[in-house]
């Protein structure tokens, strides 16, 4: 009996031991108000494990607070959000296809990040609304435009238009990112355990008049799959 005692009495200490070594490594990494303490700590996590883990260290961009601006980033795995939570400093409302954001638990935490799905099959009207009220309110949004995930020898060559459209409707500056350093690229699960060596190539800001440009969709595309090495419009 003593010894049930014992095991068990070790294993309380023990759970509330981690609870505790969990909520302090948070609030330690945490460097973004998301409006919701628990949802604070899950932010430290992350920034914890994308520095250590992924060795992206504590790189961040440089995000103007004066203007109107659209993330755009490659998408080469499930952790690209991730990735980008942890080289920045706001919160961000990113746009992910509709079937991601319906999936059991990660709901709870998509839309806790205020995450806005958007609806491939063609009915994007809702979320583009969605979007608008997000900018205009003074929120970050980000858009992987390239449609879906990929790998470096499956790449995807072609950029939504939506992401013309929003820049047009919102008169928002295009800021691009390109994720590069990825153990596991074109995974959803293998890239979670497997260790990279992440680094983020920012481009300069484009003005909603040279995303309008011809040739912007190609140039992007060329940039994101790294067949150029600076975006010129």
């Amino acid at each position: 009996m003593n010894n049930t005692l014992l095991l068990l009495t070790g294993i309380i200490v023990g759970f509330l031991l981690l609870i505790f070594i969990i909520i302090k490594v948070g609030r330690k990494y945490n460097l973004t108000n998301w409006g919701h303490p628990v949802t604070n700590i899950v932010d430290g996590w992350l920034r914890f494990y994308c520095q250590h883990f992924h060795r992206q260290g504590d790189f961040q961009i440089a995000l103007p607070d004066d203007k109107k601006l659209i993330l755009v980033c490659n998408h080469l795995s499930a952790i690209d959000p991730f990735l980008i939570i942890a080289a920045t400093n706001r919160p961000i409302r990113f746009m992910i296809a509709k079937e991601e954001y319906e999936k059991p638990i990660l709901n709870r935490l998509f839309k806790a990040a205020g995450c806005i799905p958007v609806d491939r099959g063609g009915r994007v009207e809702g979320a583009f609304r969605s979007a608008l009220r997000a900018i205009n309110a003074g929120e970050l949004v980000a858009v992987f435009p390239q449609g879906g995930i990929h790998s470096q020898q499956t790449p995807r060559t072609r950029i939504k238009p939506g992401i013309i459209k929003l820049s047009q409707l919102s008169g928002c500056t295009i800021l691009p990112i390109r994720i590069n350093g990825l153990a596991a690229p074109g995974s959803m699960v293998k890239c979670i355990f497997k260790r990279s060596r992440i680094f983020l190539d920012v481009s300069q800001p484009l003005s909603p008049k040279q995303v309008q440009a011809k040739e912007f969709r190609s140039i992007l595309s060329d940039w994101f799959i790294g067949k150029k090495a600076k975006i010129e419009l």
